[in-house]
């Protein structure tokens, strides 16, 4: 099974610290696009991927926040090298798995896909 999913020019995997799948350009012009070393199985990403995302503060996507939330929003952040295969969490990431480097697990949607 690969590692990551190739579609329209994009090169999506699955981010064991996020618990969501990360997408990135790797063919298409006029929008940013990274480096790609073509292997479906121990992929390399140049350079590094930098995902931020907000959500209302106490919820997550298992958890969604009710219509008309007037709360706080927060902002995590991953911020990753992908290498052979690997995952390296660079200390800026916000979630449990920052400052370590792990194999990238086979592609899936979610952790229900388990």
């Amino acid at each position: 099974m690969s590692k990551i999913l190739l579609e329209a020019g994009q090169a999506a995997f699955y981010c064991n610290g996020c618990k969501r799948v990360h997408g990135i350009n790797i063919t298409n012009e006029g929008m940013p696009k990274w480096g790609f070393n073509g292997s479906e199985t121990s992929p390399t990403f140049t350079p590094s991927i930098l995902s931020k995302y907000r959500h209302p503060k106490g919820y997550s996507n298992d958890n969604p926040a009710p219509v008309g939330f007037s709360g706080e929003y927060v902002t995590e952040v991953c911020h990753s090298f992908v290498t052979d295969g690997k995952i390296q969490y660079l200390g800026d990431c916000t979630h449990e798995l920052a400052g370590q480097t792990i194999e990238l697990p086979e592609f899936k949607w979610s952790d229900e896909d388990d």
